[in-house]
C-alpha cells in the first residue's frame, strides 16, 4: 500500500513576545513635574517600599532616595501612627531638598481615614495612597472608614490603590460568600472561593470609590497572595472583569532565590499574557541586606522579558570544565556593577543606553561567537587556551587585550563605546 503523503502548510515564523497589553484606564501619580502613569499605554512601572520607621524622618527619606536612585519610579512608605504622619512633609521635603522628587505612597491600615484627616499636610505630601478594605473594621464602621478616605483623596486628587490581600479579606464578604457557595449544587472548593471574593471585594470597593466622588482615572487595584498559581487565577479573572489598572505582586514572596523564583513565575505568566501596568517585588531581605535589590530583580524581569530597557545587559556564559579560571566571573561582575553604578549619569546624558547588550565570554567555544551578537563583547581565553581575549565592538574584532590589566582595558573600552555610540552628536556651526 503506498504511503499517503499530507501536504504540510508553509511554515510562517512564531510569534515572538507577549500579548497585547489589556486595555486599562491611564492613573497618573505627579509630584511637581514628576509624572508616573500607572495603565492605558504607560509602560509597566517598577515600584517598591522603605522597611525604616517612618517616624524616623531622614532615615526614611534616605532609603528612598536610594531605592529611587536604583529605579524605582514609585515608593512606598508605612504611615500607622501620628508620629509617622506628623514626619511625612518633613519626609518630601528633604527629597526634594536632595533633587529626589520620586512620588511617595502612603500605606494605611486600621487607622488611615483618621491620620489623612487629622494630620492634612500628611494627605498633601503624598502623591497616592494605598488603602486595604479588610482593615477597616466591619459593617457601618467598615463603610464609614472607608467613605471618610476616599472623601480626602478627592479632596487633593490624589490617586488610591484599593489593595484586597488575602491575609486580611472582609470576613462578612467571605462569610457571605462561604453561604452562598454552600448551596451550590456544586460547592466550589474553598481555594476558588477565596479566589472569586479577592476579585468581587476590589472591584465592588472601586465602585464604591467611584460613587463617592472619586475618578475613575484615579484608582489602581490589587489582589494580593502568597502562592503563584493563586495570583495567576485571580489576576486573569480581575483584568477579565475590569479595566482598573493592576498593581501585581506576591503579597509574601520570601527571601533570596525563592523570592525571586516565585516572583519571575507568577509576574512572568501574567506580563506575557499582557496583564499587569505596576510590579513590586517583595523580596525579604537578608540581615543586613541592600533594600534595592527588589528594585533590581523588578527591573531584570521586564527587562529580560523584552518589555523594558533600564541598564544594559550582561551576558556572560555559567562555565563549565573549560574555564576553571574565575577570571570571567570576576570581570562579568564588575562589569555589571560598572554599568549598574554609571546608570544614573548615564540615563541623563546617554539615552538609549539601557538597551545596550555587552557579552563576557569564558573560552573559544561560544565566546567570539556571542560577543559577536553583542553590542561589544569580549572572549576570555579557557583552561589551556592562548592567554589572549580579543574584543568585539558591533561585531567586527577590533583589539586583543593581553597581560594583568584586561578588566581595567576592557571597562575603558565600554566608556568609549558608550561615549561614541550614545553621546549627543556634535552640532557644526556655520
Amino acid at each position: 500500500m503506498q504511503d499517503t503523503l499530507i501536504p504540510c502548510a508553509e511554515p510562517q515564523p512564531a510569534p515572538v513576545g507577549p500579548l497585547g497589553r489589556h486595555a486599562t484606564r491611564a492613573v497618573a501619580v505627579t509630584w511637581g513635574d514628576r509624572v508616573v502613569t500607572i495603565g492605558g499605554s504607560s509602560p509597566v512601572v517598577v515600584q517598591s517600599m522603605t522597611n525604616t520607621d517612618t517616624a524616623l524622618a531622614i532615615d526614611t527619606a534616605i532609603q528612598v532616595k536610594d531605592l529611587a536612585l536604583a529605579g524605582s519610579e514609585l515608593v512606598r512608605i508605612t504611615v500607622n501612627t501620628p508620629e509617622a504622619a506628623k514626619e511625612v512633609p518633613a519626609i518630601r521635603e528633604q527629597l526634594d531638598r536632595m533633587g529626589v522628587p520620586v512620588p511617595l505612597v502612603g500605606d494605611f491600615h486600621y487607622n488611615g481615614h483618621k491620620l489623612l484627616t487629622q494630620f492634612p499636610e500628611c494627605a498633601q505630601a503624598l502623591s497616592k495612597y494605598r488603602i486595604n478594605p479588610g482593615n477597616m473594621g466591619g459593617g457601618k464602621k467598615r463603610d464609614d472608614n472607608f467613605a471618610q478616605m476616599i472623601e480626602v483623596a478627592a479632596r487633593y486628587d490624589k490617586p488610591v490603590r484599593i489593595g484586597v490581600n488575602w491575609g486580611s479579606l472582609d470576613h462578612e464578604l467571605m462569610a457571605r460568600m462561604m453561604d452562598e457557595n454552600s448551596r451550590r449544587a456544586q460547592p466550589w472548593p474553598a481555594q476558588a472561593v477565596m479566589r472569586e471574593a479577592l476579585v468581587v471585594s476590589a472591584i465592588t470597593n472601586a465602585r464604591r470609590a467611584e460613587a463617592l466622588g472619586l475618578g475613575g482615572d484615579r484608582i489602581v487595584l490589587s489582589c494580593k497572595v502568597s502562592h503563584v498559581q493563586d495570583l495567576i487565577a485571580v489576576y486573569r479573572d480581575l483584568s477579565s472583569r475590569c479595566d482598573y489598572p493592576l498593581h501585581l505582586g506576591l503579597t509574601e514572596a520570601g527571601m533570596g532565590s525563592k523570592g525571586i523564583v516565585a516572583s519571575t513565575a507568577a509576574l512572568g505568566v501574567l506580563l506575557q499574557e499582557g496583564i499587569g501596568d505596576t510590579i513590586r517585588i517583595s523580596l525579604t531581605p537578608e540581615p543586613g541586606g541592600d533594600r534595592t535589590r527588589e528594585v533590581v530583580v523588578g527591573q531584570e524581569i521586564l527587562q529580560t522579558m523584552g518589555l523594558r530597557a533600564f541598564t544594559p545587559m550582561v551576558v556572560a556564559c555559567p562555565g563549565c570544565g573549560r574555564t576553571s579560571s574565575t577570571f570571567f566571573q570576576e570581570l562579568a561582575d564588575d562589569i555589571q556593577s560598572f554599568l549598574r553604578r554609571q546608570m544614573p549619569i548615564w540615563r541623563e546624558q546617554y539615552p538609549g543606553v539601557e538597551s545596550m547588550n555587552v557579552a563576557v565570554m569564558g573560552c573559544v567555544v561560544n565566546g567570539p561567537g556571542e560577543s559577536r551578537h553583542a553590542d561589544i563583547g569580549i572572549s576570555l581565553p579557557g583552561t589551556g587556551e592562548i592567554p589572549s581575549a580579543p574584543v568585539f565592538v558591533d561585531g567586527e574584532r577590533t583589539v586583543t587585550l593581553k597581560g594583568d590589566h584586561i578588566a581595567q582595558e576592557f571597562q575603558a573600552i565600554v566608556e568609549n563605546y558608550v561615549a561614541r555610540r550614545y553621546g549627543a552628536p556634535l552640532v557644526v556651526q556655520d
